[in-house]
């Protein structure tokens, strides 16, 4: 994919861009206590102080971390590229695939916001609930939903600098 253009870190393209960059290091911190959580559970069996639920607490933090980088790999195109596709294309081309990317990425934002959303209201309706702290299923849908929403705007702020890109020439 091409080189995201730089673009205005003043107006709300910026607030969007301090609103993901914060909303993944958010995940970021999920993920350290995750591991936290992990180096408690082995330490403290040697020492016959267990951490029970650690495997369902690791399943719920590292979902909401993993959805929480999405709209940051995003907007600074930090996601996966076949660039071995494009080596011989020129910038304009390059500008426009990834423009196409960038649409695909709204779209399965969108298709995924509309899914999981549909799911979290089954998890509460149907009150599932992890095995051992009994942790509500629906609860961790949340923060999925705002990485989602925050995927879409990433993406469309994406657009619209690729847009401009290929405007530009």
């Amino acid at each position: 994919m091409a080189d995201l253009p730089e673009h205005d870190e003043t107006g709300p393209t910026g607030l969007v861009s301090r609103i993901i960059t914060g909303w993944a290091l958010l995940g970021g911190c999920v993920l350290l206590l995750v591991v936290l959580m992990h180096t408690w559970s082995v330490i403290g069996n040697q020492f016959g102080m267990p951490f029970s639920g650690d495997f369902e607490m690791t399943e719920v933090g590292i979902a909401i971390a993993a959805f929480a980088f999405l709209p940051y790999c995003q907007l600074s195109g930090a996601n996966v590229t076949a660039d071995i596709f494009t080596s011989g294309a020129s910038q304009r081309w390059i500008a426009i695939f990834s423009l196409a990317g960038s649409l695909v990425a709204l779209l399965f934002a969108l298709l995924l916001l509309w899914r999981m959303y549909a799911g979290m209201l089954d998890q509460k309706k149907y009150g599932y609930t992890t095995a051992i702290f009994e942790f509500p299923h629906w609860i961790a849908f949340l923060p999925i939903l705002i990485s989602l929403a925050l995927l879409a705007v990433a993406a469309l702020v994406t657009m619209r600098d690729f847009a401009r890109q290929i405007q530009a020439g």
